[in-house]
């Protein structure tokens, strides 16, 4: 793959990096925020320690459908990490492919 084709598909992907990124971080956030509403809807059901209200939030349903969609964000953001620092090792191949094209012409007086 050529330099410029490389350099390309890395920006093409920097911004879905970026998107998933900010999702994942807002879900691990969020998440806090959903485990208090659960436990809230839990003591109102008559669970009265934070313990018991703490294992209903985490067997609700919701709950479940919560860490499917941060497992979502979570593989989606490593994806485009790996493709990334794929796009950033070829760019270090091509630099000392050329690297060494110009030492071999300096050697040999090209």
């Amino acid at each position: 793959m050529e330099i410029e084709q490389i350099l390309t598909e890395y920006r093409s992907r920097v911004d879905s990096y970026a998107e998933y990124k900010s999702k994942r971080v807002y879900l691990e956030d969020f998440k806090k925020s959903l485990v208090a509403t659960l436990m809230k809807q839990a003591e109102m059901q008559g669970h009265k320690t934070a313990a018991a209200q703490e294992r209903e939030a985490y067997a609700n349903q919701e709950y479940s459908k919560f860490l499917d969609g941060l497992s979502v964000a979570v593989k989606e953001e490593e994806r485009l990490r790996y493709q990334l620092k794929s796009y950033e090792m070829e760019m270090e191949v091509w630099r000392t492919l050329r690297a060494d094209e110009r030492m071999e012409r300096k050697a040999y007086g090209a």
